[in-house]
């Protein structure tokens, strides 16, 4: 039986607006842990991880909070690498995006060690592939694939023990809508793989995850890095860098139920639930139910392959 770890990060520490850090509890209020344990899912709740409370403050010499920032992905990071080596498939309940470091590092660093091949899914608005001199916010959580790819302060990309933690190549995201200027000329420069929603609006869901999914093996650790906001606000108002135009809730449920069909996801991200933002938890709610189909629940009944 597989056992499902939950991590709580409970920060809004890389953010510009305050609420994340409510995410993990609104979360679990929607019935996360009960969903998975329908699926036949051994679940372990670690509870929430501690970490420097959030001081509000301006950029110094470019980020916002960096050594805070630094505190809980380190954190996260020794968290999410001692589930995998115990075998269990861990859950980060963010917690703003910047959390993605310490969590896609410590995957990365799992992977070396076991020879695996890493694969990340982004499902986001944002490429968050921004460094200091790009952005006027200092606001990291627009920052952690550039991070991951080894641009950004030492504090953060030597987090996991290598730099750069991965190489773009590894990275497909999917439903990207925002990017700023100097981010996508930066974005193109280092060859990140991404089906913004103009390839989505013209070529469809299906064949942009068919893409994005393409080429893994039985040696594929398949992460997931879920940004709430990746889904278009009318249906998940709940956070807090809304952005016009994302996947329908059809398109969504494709996305994960073409995830879940691939067999490979091995760790998974839940990022940017902001209930200050919310209506009822309705975002939370959403989010259990897509994360319901990542583990398998179709809407269609199939012969089984």
């Amino acid at each position: 039986m597989t056992t499902i770890q939950l991590i709580g990060a409970p920060t809004d520490i890389g953010a510009g607006s305050r609420g994340a850090s409510m995410g993990p509890e609104a979360l679990r209020v929607a019935g996360l842990i009960e969903m998975l344990k329908a699926h036949q899912l051994n679940v372990i709740d670690s509870g929430n991880l501690a970490g420097p409370t959030n001081p509000w403050l301006p950029p110094v010499e470019g980020y916002r909070h960096l050594e805070e920032v630094a505190a809980w992905n380190q954190s996260l990071h020794e968290a999410s690498y001692a589930a995998l080596q115990q075998g269990h498939l861990p859950i980060i309940l963010g917690g703003d995006h910047c959390l993605g470091i310490g969590s896609i590092s410590a995957v990365a660093r799992y992977c070396r060690e076991k020879g695996k091949d890493l694969r990340v899914l982004w499902l986001d608005a944002h490429a968050d592939f921004n460094t200091s001199e790009l952005t006027p916010t200092g606001n990291i959580h627009g920052m952690p694939v550039a991070v991951l790819c080894g641009y950004g302060p030492k504090q953060l990309t030597r987090i996991g023990g290598r730099t750069p933690a991965i190489n773009p190549d590894v990275v497909h995201q999917i439903g990207i809508r925002s990017v700023d200027e100097g981010e996508k000329r930066f974005v193109h420069q280092v060859g990140l793989e991404v089906f913004d929603m103009r390839y989505i609006d013209e070529y469809g869901m299906r064949e942009a995850m068919e893409r994005a999914l393409a080429g893994m093996t039985e040696n594929t650790h398949l992460h997931v890095s879920f940004d709430v906001d990746f889904l278009d606000p009318s249906i998940a108002p709940g956070v807090a860098t809304t952005v016009p135009g994302g996947p329908t809730y059809r398109e969504a449920q494709l996305c994960m139920e073409m995830i879940a069909d691939t067999g490979r996801m091995a760790s998974l991200d839940i990022m940017e639930v902001n209930p200050a933002y919310d209506v009822k938890n309705q975002t939370a709610l959403l989010a259990v139910d897509l994360v319901d189909s990542l583990f398998g629940k179709s809407t269609l009944m199939r012969d089984s392959k």
